[in-house]
């Protein structure tokens, strides 16, 4: 077996190689002489700034003693946080989750080190370590499962923003999972929390889910909107917590979601309600300038939402002002949004859309090369469903106006895009219609149609693992 010298054996070995003295090499690596003497001698412990600078001098990848350093300079010595932290945070920054979670499995034997462990962890997430800061508040949480503490309740926000992401069955199982959580933050992270897990339900399309959660947020934010207008508790605010977003906003966003609920329950009447209840924000006390660009934005929202609720309960007059609204728009992330009611509107009235389609055809191309990094949950979860739904609508459209190389070509997109986000509901919706007009599908469809087909039985093998042989 191979025996791998000390740290200290190796700079030993590297300044004789170099022909090196102990001094000159300090001042290469800016160190005192006598600092490098201690270390090479074994008298002296060393820091992490200090190996950094033995590192470079050695021109040596950053990492290459890090190993070693947790055998010799942590494990073997008596635990101390201003030490042992430095070294975390450069396993971070190279993404040694290995050396990480060697170091952390010891802290997290020692309580009073979840404190400084948790601080680590808001630090990575900040920064976007993801995978390290996942490790982190999985072992926090485990180590406080027992306690009924904010921290444990943070640590389960973390790892669900975490998890969030293109696969939906995940996504689920990581909503259902925090939601036990949200009642143990304090209240304005309450209201983060519920609105985030309202968006990713909403993506799920598990609507009695989005509706309690929307309910809840309204009941939460027009307590703390109170509280903070009475005059008695308008001292000594300037230093408490904020909402990501204006504190009004999270009641007229709770409208928002009812009002998406009731139409998907084709309940029109009572979605408009909603909606006007958020297009009229009267009762908003502040002025400035901020609260004036949501109070437009959500305006906004409402002159869309309240011609979707006409056209969509079959009042198509409204059509030709909702397409003038949309080109009269701002383009970003709503634009999916609006068209694809558009393509609702069309496949359940039979109606011809062409001039729409032509007149947008530009912007309807960039979707399909569009991605949604992002933070934010609705961004990230909402619009991307949207987009598988969108060019299903799309395809439906085409397919059955016997426009069938578009048609085949947007269902080729949506089967994709189902098929990123796990989403087998649609992914099955795009087979069948497939299956319906395959007669009508060139050689070349067909042979796409059934290579995706076998890619994704083939990443459903590599994920699940094969079937039992019979015998």
């Amino acid at each position: 077996m191979k025996i791998t010298p000390t740290i200290r054996a190796e700079v030993q070995t590297y300044l004789i190689r170099k022909g090196l003295s102990m001094t000159k090499f300090g001042r290469i690596i800016d160190l005192n002489p006598g600092t490098v003497s201690g270390i090479v001698t074994g008298n002296r412990t060393i820091s992490m700034h200090q190996l950094d600078r033995i590192t470079l001098g050695m021109d040596l990848p950053p990492d290459h003693f890090y190993e070693r350093y947790i055998e010799e300079c942590i494990m073997e010595e008596p635990l101390n946080w201003k030490r042992i932290s430095p070294f975390l945070y450069r396993c971070v920054q190279f993404q040694r989750v290995d050396c990480l979670q060697k170091v952390v499995s010891v802290l997290l034997d020692k309580p009073s080190y979840l404190h400084y462990l948790f601080e680590l962890a808001e630090d990575c997430y900040e920064e976007g370590y993801n995978e390290a800061a996942a490790y982190l508040y999985e072992n926090i949480a485990e180590g406080e499962k027992y306690q009924h503490s904010d921290r444990l309740a943070i640590c389960h926000y973390r790892i669900f923003t975490i998890q969030v992401g293109d696969d939906q069955r995940r996504n689920f199982k990581a909503a259902t999972r925090f939601e036990s959580f949200v009642e143990r933050l304090d209240e304005i992270d309450q209201l983060d929390a519920l609105k985030d897990l309202a968006n990713v339900y909403r993506s799920l399309r598990q609507w009695d889910k989005v509706d309690e959660m929307a309910k809840k947020m309204r009941d939460k934010a027009e307590i703390q909107y109170s509280m903070k207008h009475q005059q008695k508790s308008r001292k000594n605010r300037e230093h408490e917590k904020e909402t990501r977003g204006p504190l009004f906003g999270y009641i007229a966003y709770a409208d928002l979601l009812c009002a998406s609920v009731c139409e998907t329950q084709g309940d029109y009447q009572q979605a408009l309600q909603y909606t006007y209840a958020y297009a009229n924000l009267d009762w908003v006390l502040e002025t400035d300038e901020n609260t004036l660009h949501w109070i437009k934005m959500f305006q906004d929202w409402a002159q869309c939402n309240t011609y979707i609720n006409k056209l969509l309960s079959g009042d198509t007059c409204v059509l030709p002002d909702y397409v003038e609204y949309i080109a009269a728009s701002k383009v970003d992330k709503e634009m999916i949004t609006k068209l694809l009611n558009v393509m609702f509107a069309a496949n359940r009235f039979q109606l011809d859309v062409n001039h729409v389609l032509e007149r947008f055809e530009t912007l309807i191309d960039s979707f399909v090369q569009m991605g949604q990094p992002s933070s934010d949950m609705y961004t990230k979860q909402v619009i991307p469903e949207q987009f598988a739904r969108f060019e299903y609508e799309l395809a439906y459209y085409y397919l059955y106006r016997s426009m069938h190389s578009d048609g085949f070509k947007y269902l080729m997109y949506a089967m994709l895009k189902s098929h990123i986000i796990n989403n087998e509901a649609y992914f099955i919706n795009c087979m069948g219609l497939f299956l319906h007009f395959q007669d009508y599908a060139v050689p070349e469809t067909k042979a796409g149609f059934l290579n995706l087909i076998e890619k994704v039985w083939m990443n459903n093998v590599e994920k699940n693992g094969t079937t039992d042989h019979c015998g």
